[in-house]
Formats: C-alpha cells, sequence, structure tokens
C-alpha cells in the first residue's frame, strides 16, 4: 500500500513540475488561446469528471456549449479534446481546411493491439499509408462495378433473414438476426466464399468479444504503464481476445493466399485478395498477418453493427409509424409488380424508401460522434487555437437534431428529405455544399462505404417491408430510448408483430 502511495504522488509530483518548467519558459509572443471550457488540473484533467461519469459526456456537452460557445475544451486524458457544436464550423473544419482536420491522434493503449499499431484506414495517420489503404478499399471492392458484382451476396443473405424470421412465432426480437445478416454479407465480402454457419458463428464471437469489452478496456488508456499494473487481469483479456482474433481469422487469410497460388478460380474477388499483394510505403514489404487481421476486423465490424443498428432504429420507427410504413409499401408496391422481387436497379425508383433512410440516419446516427480528428499542424478555428497535439470531435448527433436547422427535429418525418415539387430525394449527405448532418462524418476522413452502407439499408428495408407488416406487439408502445455501446443502440431493443403480406 505504502509503494502505491508513493508511485501516485511522484507522478503527481511530476505533472506540477511539467507546469511550473511550462511557465518558467513562458514566451508571450507564443501564446495563443484554446477554445474555453471547464477548470481542469494537471494530470487530474477536468474537475467534472470527479463527480460525472463519461456516460453522461452528451447531456454535460449540451450544458458546457450554452455556457462557453459552439467550440469548447475538456481534458479527459492527457490530451486537450476540442469539441465542435455547429454545422458551420463543422464544414470550415472539415470541408474548408479538410487536409488540416484529416489527421488522426496517436492510438491509444488498447488501440496499439486492435489496429497493429495504426495500419488500418479508420484510425491511420494521414499520409502515404491510410492514402493506400483507402485507395484499395475504394477501387476494389467498394468500386461501383465490384458492389454490383455482389449482388448475389445479397440475395443470399436476404433469404437466410427473411427464413429466420419467419421460422419466429409472431413476435420477434429483430437486432440479433439484423446483426446476423449483415455480418454474413461482410463475412462474404471479406473473405470471398459462402462460409459454413459454424464458421460464420466462430467469427463472430471473436469480433464481438472485442466490441461488447471495449467500454471496459478504455481504463487501459489512462496512464497506460500504470494501467497494466492495476489492471493486469483485464490487460491479459484484451491480449486473449486479440490472440482469439487471430487463431480464427489468420487459417482463413492463408486459405485464401493459398488458392491465389495455386490459380484456383473464384467466382468473387474478396477483400483479402486486394490486401496480399499490397507493399507498405517507404517498408518495400508487403502486409504481415498480424496488420491483415486488423484492417478485417475494420471491415467487419465497420460494416455489421452500424448497418445493423441503423436498421433496427428504422424498422422501429417504421412500427410506431404505420402511416410511414404505408406509404412506404405503396411506393414500393407502384415499382414492382405481384409476386415479382424487388431488383436493386428498382431502388433508384424509391425517392421516398432513400427519404425513410435518410430521416433514420439523422434522427438515429449509430454514432453520436465520428472517430476522433487531429490536425496536421497547429491551426485556428473561430478565433482559438486547435494545437497539433490536441483531439478534435463533433457532436453528429446535435447537428441532426438542431432545431435552427430541422423544424420539430425529434419528429420522424421523411417528407423533410424531398422536394416539394417533383418529390424527389434532394439532399447531399457528404456535406460537400453544407452539412447539416453527417452520420457518416464529412470530409476526407468521410466514411469510405457510404454508398455501401446507404445501398444496404435501402435494399434490406425495402424487401422487410415488401415481405412482412411490421406492427407493434399488443399493449406495448415503440420505446425509442438510447443506449450506449459500440453504436447507439435501443435501450430496449425491437420486438414486433410480423405477419408475411398476402397483397403484395
Amino acid at each position: 500500500m505504502e509503494a502505491w502511495f508513493i508511485l501516485i504522488v511522484s507522478l503527481c509530483i511530476c505533472a506540477i513540475l511539467k507546469s511550473l518548467f511550462n511557465l518558467i519558459n513562458f514566451n508571450p509572443n507564443k501564446i495563443r488561446k484554446l477554445p474555453p471550457g471547464p477548470p481542469s488540473v494537471p494530470f487530474l484533467g477536468n474537475l467534472l469528471w470527479l463527480r460525472k461519469s463519461l456516460s453522461e459526456l452528451e447531456p454535460i456537452l449540451r450544458g458546457l456549449r450554452l455556457k462557453y460557445g459552439p467550440v469548447l475544451t475538456l481534458h479527459i486524458g492527457p490530451r486537450p479534446t476540442i469539441i465542435i457544436t455547429t454545422h458551420d464550423l463543422a464544414h470550415q473544419a472539415l470541408i474548408q481546411n479538410s487536409a488540416t482536420f484529416a489527421d488522426r491522434p496517436p492510438a491509444l493503449e488498447t488501440g496499439r493491439i486492435t489496429s497493429s499499431n495504426q495500419c488500418n484506414i479508420s484510425s491511420a495517420k494521414y499520409g502515404s499509408l491510410w492514402r493506400l489503404l483507402r485507395r484499395n478499399l475504394m477501387s476494389e471492392i467498394l468500386h461501383p462495378s465490384r458492389v454490383k458484382s455482389y449482388s448475389h451476396a445479397r440475395k443470399w443473405v436476404l433469404e437466410i433473414l427473411i427464413k429466420k424470421l419467419q421460422s419466429q412465432s409472431q413476435s420477434v426480437r429483430v437486432i440479433e438476426h439484423f446483426q446476423y445478416a449483415m455480418f454474413c454479407l461482410l463475412v462474404l465480402m471479406c473473405f470471398g466464399e459462402k462460409l459454413g454457419e459454424k464458421t460464420i458463428k466462430e467469427i463472430e464471437t471473436v469480433q464481438r468479444a472485442l466490441i461488447v469489452n471495449i467500454v471496459r478496456f478504455n481504463i487501459l488508456n489512462f496512464w497506460p504503464s500504470l494501467g497494466k499494473i492495476l489492471f493486469r487481469r483485464l490487460w491479459n483479456q484484451l491480449l486473449e481476445i486479440r490472440r482469439n482474433q487471430e487463431n480464427v481469422l489468420i487459417p482463413l487469410i492463408r486459405a485464401r493466399q493459398q488458392d491465389k497460388k495455386s490459380g484456383k478460380e473464384e467466382f468473387i474477388i474478396s477483400y483479402v485478395d486486394t490486401l496480399l499483394d499490397l507493399q507498405v510505403p517507404d517498408e518495400k514489404r508487403k502486409l504481415n498477418e498480424d496488420e491483415m487481421v486488423s484492417l478485417c476486423s475494420e471491415f467487419l465490424n465497420g460494416g455489421t453493427d452500424t448497418t445493423s443498428t441503423a436498421l433496427q432504429w428504422i424498422m422501429a420507427n417504421l412500427v410506431k409509424h404505420q402511416e410511414i410504413q404505408a406509404r412506404l409499401f405503396s411506393e414500393i408496391n407502384g415499382v414492382v409488380g405481384p409476386g415479382e422481387e424487388i431488383k436493386e436497379e428498382d431502388l433508384q425508383k424509391m425517392p421516398y424508401l432513400k427519404a425513410v433512410v435518410l430521416e433514420g440516419l439523422r434522427r438515429h446516427p449509430p454514432g453520436h460522434f465520428v472517430l476522433p480528428h487531429a490536425v496536421t499542424e497547429e491551426t485556428s478555428l473561430d478565433g482559438y487555437m486547435v494545437p497539433r497535439n490536441a483531439t478534435v470531435n463533433f457532436m453528429v448527433v446535435e447537428m441532426g437534431r438542431d432545431p435552427k436547422v430541422w423544424e420539430d427535429p425529434m419528429e420522424f418525418r421523411p417528407e423533410r428529405f424531398l422536394s416539394s415539387t417533383d418529390r424527389e430525394e434532394v439532399f447531399d449527405i457528404t456535406g460537400s455544399r453544407e452539412i447539416k448532418m453527417m452520420p457518416f462524418g464529412a470530409g476526407r476522413r468521410i466514411c469510405p462505404a457510404l454508398g455501401l452502407a446507404m445501398l444496404h439499408l435501402e435494399y434490406f428495408i425495402a424487401n422487410l417491408v415488401w415481405e412482412f407488416e411490421w406492427r407493434a406487439i399488443d399493449g406495448d408502445d415503440v420505446d425509442l430510448s438510447e443506449k450506449q455501446e459500440f453504436t447507439i443502440v435501443m435501450k430496449n431493443p425491437l420486438q414486433a408483430h410480423i405477419s408475411p403480406r398476402l397483397n403484395k
């Protein structure tokens, strides 16, 4: 106990001495002002975290915004965090100064393990490696012709989902079925084969082990050297989860590599195939297996939980608002003939469907913040300094629910995304012209799979409404309360009464 006390006191003294050293080396010509924020002390950060939990971050930020203005500074860990809360400042940062705000902060301790020291698209520093990995994804797997070639995979997964829903009683809890369907689709795109249910479940198990524990592992990121001692068991759990992930994914990567060497003809190009020949910039080597595991893991997680979460939120609103579901079914019925299947090209003829998806993403973005940004160089925003060592983030959910931009923002109203004249969808979700909402981020770090995600949401929602009538369970209302997990999920997952449509 005495040793622990000495260690903690020593760390506090070091932090205080560092602050004094900075004062001694004070240069008035170099002073620039950080955005305002609550009081902080060295080592401990903002005092409000002594009485508040990080789970209360959003209501805290709403209060701080009223007190300090649209851009503010928090000290949660060793680096200052700049929070941007308004549409115009987000556009100024991410679009008008896109290159400056395109960096990522150094990986936290857990991130070094799960990303192979930032060797994936979402966490890589802004530079040659990030450009290589993103360009490979965009030009190969996410190229429109390649996306189109996966249409048979989407049809296969849709059949799985419909059979699972039909096998349930009339009351069904949907989220597990949505997650499994999306995961099957992403596994096929990642590894190029229709793997058996047992193998898919193994992959899903090792992937979800990390997702469900990510909040618990965050404590390891605060003063890591101390955390590894105090939370040794938790640290070992993280390493074990990573080993399990490697044990499941590496054999699949090796099998794909062997197929390529043997010249085996494959019916589909997989994400792994595109990674095998990549040369790491400046190092003249190929990606190692650990790095490919991180990239495959990112691909699977990025397209599974976010899409299934958005899908559940949208279906929940269609259950809650029967008139919207009826109008959507009427639109589909006007495009697809009786007894016919919905073809992917039919989706382009359904503006109301797209409006329903956009309204779902506005009202219930799967992430209430984007992945943390950093600046490539010290810069200014709204008259304040944004230092190079700061983390920068954006209040996505507040932008999508801002009453100054959206009339009755808490209402689910797809019509807001339709033109008042020709009833066609008119909205730029990339934010290039202006940012009104940013569920996929914006600027150079915008989600590269935006188009794929929109296609998946439109395709599955259209088919679910075409196949089934969705109603609330007798005596139950749909609860739209939120809960923080890997994404922002329904606190009480959707359970619905579904029945096959007989008159379609």
